[in-house]
């Protein structure tokens, strides 16, 4: 019997709720009331049961008519959402926007961004992967995800476009208790070397063989970055962190940035990335020109320093060396 239910017999029905009589659901659709009784008579007989109480003067919703409006609300709702997603797909919006971020990446521009696009694109299903080291380029390996936001660190897979984004500046630091902090002058790289440095190590297999960035003989690695710099505030040891994940510490107090000797450039380019056969919908593109837009904002915030839309060169300040230590120090980056 449910074979000849209809959307429309859900309607005639919420309309009838919503409006307290036959006769006004039927001057609310548009329509003869006849033709209002007749769709609910044919709801009635596809469900097997009567949904109003006719008892009366004007007919009443009964216990089995009010529960079966709330799942009328429901279905007329998603088949509503259905219809949009469908008319979407058909705009070249994604059915389901899959995107991979490297942890670097500022938290604050990205849900900014995301909130705005929840807004442009309210039935848009998103799925958002926050990855360390490698797993952002995995994400988009296995097909997990169709867009990336992460530092290629010359692990890029084949047949992929990129485009700068942002250079995330980095700083090294340590808690205010360190030993490192109590160092008026310029830190050499032998008291760096004997000092725990705090190291982030792949999940993945696609950084195998590279490190980069590593000074220190005694390293604690750890998978992501938030832990770390748990660690790092708790004095473990040192590393150099990215700036706007460490700034308030630092004007709080509770870090110290170092004077270090060696001044090496500590840049992490963010670049836009997908499969050159899987470029990103309408919504995806919408989402990155979204991100461009905050990035400025939050740079007039104080959240980035000016120099962060420049972009840096993947070769000079990424950090990474295919031949130092890649014994010891597989898979590991001080990023």
């Amino acid at each position: 019997m449910l074979d000849s239910l209809t959307l429309d017999q859900l309607r005639v029905l919420v309309a009838v709720s919503e409006n307290g009589s036959f006769s006004a659901a039927a001057r609310s659709l548009g329509r003869v009331q006849s033709a209002i009784s007749q769709s609910v008579q044919s709801l009635e007989s596809a469900l097997g049961t009567t949904l109003f109480d006719r008892s009366g003067r004007v007919p009443k919703l009964n216990d089995a008519g009010r529960v079966i409006l709330a799942d009328a609300r429901r279905l007329l709702g998603e088949a509503s959402t259905l219809k949009a997603r469908a008319e979407a797909i058909a705009n070249d919006i994604e059915a389901e926007l899959t995107l991979a971020v490297d942890a670097i990446f500022p938290i604050g521009v990205l849900t900014a961004s995301l909130k705005d696009l929840a807004e442009t694109f309210p039935n848009l299903p998103v799925t958002l992967f926050t990855e360390g080291l490698g797993g952002a380029e995995q994400r988009l390996r296995d097909g997990t995800a169709r867009l990336g936001l992460y530092v290629p660190h010359g692990i890029i897979g084949e047949n992929r476009e990129t485009e700068f984004l942002v250079t995330i500046p980095t700083v090294p630091v340590a808690s205010v208790d360190h030993p490192l902090a109590a160092i008026d002058g310029p830190i050499d790289r032998e008291t760096l070397e004997q000092s725990v440095q705090l190291v982030l190590t792949d999940r993945t297999p696609v950084s195998e063989g590279l490190s980069g960035g590593i000074i220190s003989h005694r390293t604690w690695r750890f998978a992501d970055l938030t832990t770390r710099l748990d660690f790092l505030l708790a004095g473990f040891g040192w590393c150099h962190m990215p700036w706007h994940m460490v700034r308030q510490d630092i004007a709080g107090g509770r870090l110290k940035q170092l004077n270090l000797r060696e001044r090496t450039r500590h840049e992490f380019p963010i670049h836009v990335i997908h499969e050159r056969g899987r470029p990103p919908g309408r919504a995806g593109r919408w989402l990155i020109d979204r991100i461009r837009q905050q990035l400025p904002e939050c740079v007039g915030r104080g959240g980035l320093p000016a120099t962060a839309l420049v972009m840096a060169p993947i070769s000079q300040t990424d950090g990474f060396d295919r031949n130092f230590s890649t014994s010891r120090m597989a898979s590991a980056t001080e990023q």
